[in-house]
């Protein structure tokens, strides 16, 4: 027999066991491992005082044991990544509680073979080893999981055997067993993924499902009546500990469904708002406003740290001057556009990584933060319903606590479409009003003998007056031209840096014609590129007749441009054939 002193000091270890598991390995939740803990110290209360001959004491000790144990369970079921269905979960256990009441009460009770055992012990019993092999079908591998159904089939164990074998040793070491593997289930590092953050699984409404429910809430009531009906009422405790766990458990099951059915409608009026605050955004800057706005009523408010909407590819790589954690944001964006990214990794591993969930059908990735608690979500810019990258590129990241972004993932991957959607018809409508302005120029300067281009900023050509196909000798210039073809290669590279500097300029260089010849012109450009209807260079150029044009001082200019190269390394006679 094992003496008060054992029961102590088995319940201290296995509790210190718990709580440096948790502080070794971080779970994501603490609250199921410390609940855990706490019942076991109850349990080694309840036993000591058993030792002692306090059964009163030592009985409210062993409740509030089974209280803590259920209590952790259900926080273990609560967005955990190896229980997502969490409903169908409450109404198989409510049913299973309510058919072992059924067996125990027309079966097992009137045999009279088990009148020294618990029904209740043996009920909570029961459904503690339910709910730990559901966590261990999830993840057949995870020791923890193993070790948690090992502890509660040896509590079943032992509050069956004890009573039946009158405090017999063998009996006493099932709970022995008890303790050892959940204080070594702590300490095992597959700890960390039972709490590991999912968002839950939406089970569709079922009749079947609503029927079980209320099967199970009215069959202790039911019992009851059969029982007094018959005779005297010999189970009424059996009955009301069955009926109190049923009553928990259906409470349990409405309060997640309004909890999530109110979620549905947060996020719902949150991205209807966003979508008519986008759908009037009349450039960048809007849609980066609409997008916050819309982020702050997705997510609790102390949960974002940071909100960044990288509208370009550009923005994204300049990311890259904050350090080592901006370039895993773009590492991890880039990533995001291979086939399907990193989506099979736990946060637990280092670096860019993805939360489970990730799989194939996922619009968003995650990477690490600094904050232990945090995560940052990377939403690329996708067009929807298309489900495709911008060309573009961009992203919406935010970094902040795991567990919001978690909730909110969908709603997020929804608002990054709609921004990208929004970004895009800015875009498109600009590039309207600048084809609609170039199509009104070319009819206004068609007759014109003024010779000049309008280039984009990667000095592609949008549009050349038909003196500048002249002076080139072509008709029409081939789509996507750059300016800098028209140049000759001597005066290429000069051109090339004068058009990349910020600011008015001017240059002299020689184009080439097609009939090999070439022509000496001064060229003048304005930097529009800030101009929203512009958004683009224009270049004004005019022939050079003779050497002296080329050395009269000209006007100051904030970027004067060199004499072309031909006036240092050759005779003007020796380039130009006239």
């Amino acid at each position: 027999m094992l003496t008060a002193t054992v029961w102590l000091l088995l319940g201290a270890g296995s509790v210190g066991a718990v709580l440096f598991g948790v502080r070794r390995h971080h779970p994501a939740r603490r609250a199921p491992w410390l609940l855990l803990a706490g019942s076991l110290a109850a349990l080694s209360i309840g036993d000591v005082l058993f030792e002692f001959h306090r059964s009163a004491l030592a009985d409210t000790a062993y409740l509030v044991m089974f209280a803590l144990v259920a209590l952790s369970l259900l926080q273990f079921t609560r967005c955990g990544a190896l229980l997502v269905d969490r409903a169908r979960l409450l109404d198989l256990v409510a049913f299973a509680c309510s058919a072992m009441l059924v067996v125990w009460v027309f079966v097992i009770s009137p045999a009279g073979r088990f009148q020294t055992v618990s029904p209740a012990d043996v009920i909570g019993d029961l459904l503690l080893i339910a709910v730990a092999v559901r966590l261990l079908t999830a993840d057949p591998r995870n020791i923890a999981a193993i070790l948690l159904v090992t502890g509660g089939t040896a509590m079943l164990a032992g509050d069956v055997l004890y009573p039946l074998s009158h405090g017999s040793e063998a009996a006493e070491s099932a709970f022995v067993v008890l303790y050892l593997t959940w204080g070594a289930a702590a300490l095992h590092p597959s700890m960390a993924r039972l709490t590991e953050p999912r968002p839950p699984r939406l089970s569709p409404w079922r009749f079947r499902d609503t029927t079980l429910l209320a099967a199970s809430a009215a069959t202790p009531p039911f019992v009851l009546i059969v029982e007094a009906f018959t005779g005297t009422v010999h189970n009424g405790v059996v009955i009301a500990v069955t009926g109190s766990i049923n009553l928990m458990l259906t409470i349990t099951r409405l309060a997640d469904a309004i909890h999530q059915h109110s979620q549905a409608l947060v996020r719902e009026r949150a991205l209807r708002a966003a979508n008519t605050t986008l759908v009037s955004a009349a450039d960048p800057p809007a849609v980066e406003a609409a997008v916050r706005a819309a982020v702050a009523r997705l997510l609790p408010p102390q949960s974002v740290r940071k909100v960044i909407l990288a509208t370009d590819g550009g923005q994204l790589g300049s990311l890259l001057d904050g350090g080592s954690g901006s370039r895993s944001l773009l590492d991890a964006t880039a990533g995001s556009l291979s086939d399907d990214g990193p989506g099979t990794r736990s946060p637990s591993d280092a670096g860019t990584g993805s939360l489970p969930g990730g799989g194939p059908g996922t619009r968003s990735f995650w990477s690490a933060a600094a904050g232990s608690g945090d995560r940052t979500l990377i939403c690329p810019l996708r067009l929807e319903p298309l489900a495709v990258a911008r060309p573009s590129g961009g992203a919406l990241i935010i970094t902040g606590d795991r567990n919001a972004l978690l909730a909110g993932r969908d709603a997020l991957e929804v608002l990054a479409g709609e921004a990208a959607l929004a970004l895009d018809r800015i875009t498109l409508v600009e590039a309207v009003g600048r084809r609609d302005s170039d199509l009104y120029l070319r009819a206004v300067t068609g007759n014109t003998a003024e010779i000049m281009a309008v280039i984009d900023s990667d000095h592609r050509i949008r549009y050349a007056s038909p003196g500048l196909r002249r002076l080139a000798g072509a008709e029409e210039l081939p789509p996507l031209t750059a300016f800098e073809d028209l140049v000759h290669p001597d005066d290429q590279e000069t051109v090339r840096l004068a058009l990349r500097t910020e600011g008015d300029g001017k240059v002299y260089c020689a184009l080439s014609r097609r009939d090999g010849s070439q022509v000496l012109v001064e060229m003048a450009y304005r930097d529009l590129r800030g101009d929203r209807l512009v958004q683009g260079l224009v270049v004004t150029l005019r022939v050079v007749t003779n050497r002296g044009d080329v050395m009269e001082p000209a006007p100051h200019h904030e970027h004067q441009g060199e004499p072309p190269a031909w006036v240092n390394r050759r005779s003007a006679r020796h380039k130009f054939r006239y």
